[in-house]
């Protein structure tokens, strides 16, 4: 999921408290009103009616609920009775629960589970700009697929025993015929390339998703819970077993109790860094043992106190890895990870922060001769294909002149009314110079060195970095050349994510003046392949029942060859 800082609220609904008790995985908030039940106690107690191996479906004694003042509805013959219509509140009081036939003003239930499947209960931090526009790319088979109101009498019927939703189908795309695998020779001993494979994929925050029902009205309700969606991204990760993988929206309590165990127990290790402030998830990066050793981890913090334009929670988070075994003598190989800012009317932001991760990069990817290591850069960057930033990545120069700074990450067609970008982009006191590169700062600056810097082009309508980077996915299907997705929902389908690294000479990816020597940079082998609107329409979009997040992983396989010198 991919939403900004805004929100909506609903004035007869209260906010009583924030965060995500355990036993309500499905709402990030308690919803409450005055004489009728509250939305997220509706929802609880469906919740564990319907779930197999809750109490209607196997416990043949009357049990109480966790909350005192509710119990289950038992049928006369001791057996337990069915489930309530989530989608009809007469339903709800035929069990007993509901004091009121119709509810209160601010509450109701329609064709999603509760009042909190709509826009009308978004969350400020996610929730769309007011009056502004679908982001670019939605497709029109999104809009109408929203849940109908289910017969009375009857209840939705659960993910396995639903009509079974297609497999979205993925192949493989092998490159490894254009790349060259035989050894080089270094003082008679012949050196083997490094062949190792990276993920990068935006796992869906529980909690961002219940903040954001909005963007899942297509969806039906059981597949977005966490103990359905756990198990598929836990077996997605394992099927795919990737060497390394750079993971988004990892929810620190998921990632605690859950991933990370599980991930160590597959032979990962881990590392992880939350976003600032109460934001509930983060970035990790995590990789097989028995391929890489860690040679450092930098967490890296958008946030800045006293500069507006970076108060945002954003993270990124970078480590040195070195290969493991024969392989051990090969250069280090730097990874970041990322996720930049959603709001499409911020480009400044996430030009700032992307020029903060920048910085950081080239300090600690740089080696004696000044050049870099090779280099994977992976991410959520919230930009489509071809867009100033995407162009900025790959191109290592935007010229920015005039630029309204809706249209930086290209996910509205028609950004009006926006100011264009300020010269320079972000201030002189963040440290970063226009190169993206952490300037030396003393405490005897003075008017000369102001002078000198806007001769340097500090002042100029240009930003640049040092990194040689192309993205590992070409974002069109070979076979259609139709666009490829990576996120799709509710509200859009369009491609954020990327897997950009640092291409060798002669790498089937490089654009000739992008490319660097062998053993600085590498080749790409192979990549699972994206799918169009075409694909993701006959599994009814994401997530489904077997895609537990609104992105797709991106998957790619590199090689890696021995230095000349050695």
């Amino acid at each position: 999921m991919t939403i900004g800082r805004y929100m909506r609220r609903h004035t007869n609904v209260k906010h009583v408290r924030q965060g995500t008790p355990p036993n309500h995985p499905m709402f990030g908030r308690y919803l409450s009103t005055v004489g009728f039940l509250p939305a997220q106690t509706a929802y609880y107690h469906w919740r564990h009616w319907y779930q197999c191996g809750h109490l209607w479906l196997t416990h043949p004694s009357h049990r109480q609920h966790p909350s005192s003042s509710f119990s289950t509805v038992r049928h006369p013959s001791g057996r337990p009775s069915r489930p309530p219509n989530p989608y009809n509140w007469s339903s709800w009081r035929q069990t007993g629960l509901l004091p009121h036939a119709q509810p209160r003003q601010g509450l109701q239930l329609s064709a999603g589970l509760m009042d909190c499947f709509t826009s009308e209960q978004c969350s400020p931090e996610r929730s769309p700009p007011k009056g502004s526009r679908s982001p670019k790319g939605s497709p029109e088979w999104l809009h109408n697929v929203a849940g109908t109101l289910v017969p009375p009498g009857k209840f939705p019927s659960g993910p396995n025993t639903s009509p079974s939703t297609p497999e979205l189908k993925r192949h493989w795309e092998d490159l490894s015929h254009l790349c060259n695998a035989a050894p080089s020779v270094n003082g008679g001993r012949q050196k083997w390339p490094f062949d190792f494979s990276v993920m990068s994929y935006n796992i869906l925050s529980q909690d961002l998703l219940c903040d954001n029902t909005y963007l899942y009205r297509h969806c039906h309700p059981p597949i977005l819970d966490w103990h359905h969606r756990y198990p598929n991204i836990i077996k997605e990760l394992e099927h795919h077993s990737a060497d390394i993988m750079c993971l988004q929206e990892v929810q620190e309590d998921h990632y605690k109790q859950q991933i990370k165990p599980s991930l160590e127990s597959l032979g990962y290790h881990c590392e992880y860094k939350r976003r600032t402030g109460l934001k509930p998830d983060g970035c990790a990066v995590v990789f097989k043992r028995e391929r890489f050793s860690l040679v450092s981890c930098h967490p890296v913090e958008y946030f800045r106190h006293g500069i507006p334009l970076l108060d945002r929670d954003n993270v990124g988070l970078i480590v040195l890895l070195r290969p493991i075994g024969p392989h051990s003598s090969l250069t280090n190989i730097c990874v970041a990870n990322t996720h930049l800012l959603y709001n499409p009317r911020r480009g400044d932001i996430k030009l700032a922060q992307l020029a903060m991760l920048l910085a950081e990069i080239s300090r600690l990817a740089q080696l004696p001769d000044s050049s870099v290591c090779p280099l994977l850069l992976c991410g959520d960057f919230n930009s489509v294909p071809w867009s100033p930033l995407y162009r900025f990545i790959r191109d290592s120069r935007l010229e920015y002149d005039d630029l309204p700074i809706g249209k930086v990450s290209g996910q509205e067609e028609n950004p009006r009314g926006q100011r264009i970008l300020t010269v320079p982009i972000w201030p002189r006191s963040l440290g970063i110079s226009q190169q993206c590169q952490y300037e030396i700062q003393t405490a005897d600056f003075d008017l000369r060195d102001l002078e000198q810097a806007e001769l340097d082009g500090f002042t100029k309508p240009s930003i640049e970095h040092c990194l040689k980077l192309t993205s590992a996915y070409s974002h069109y299907l070979k076979e259609s050349s139709h666009p490829e997705i990576t996120t799709c929902h509710s509200r859009t389908a369009t491609t954020v994510d990327y897997i950009f690294y640092s291409a060798a000479l002669g790498d089937v990816m490089a654009q000739a003046e992008c490319s660097v020597p062998p053993g600085k940079g590498m080749q790409l082998l192979g990549r699972l392949s994206l799918v169009g609107e075409d694909e993701l329409e006959k599994v009814n979009g994401l997530p489904n029942q077997h895609n537990s997040s609104d992105h797709l992983p991106l998957l790619a396989r590199f090689r890696l060859h021995p230095r000349v010198d050695g």
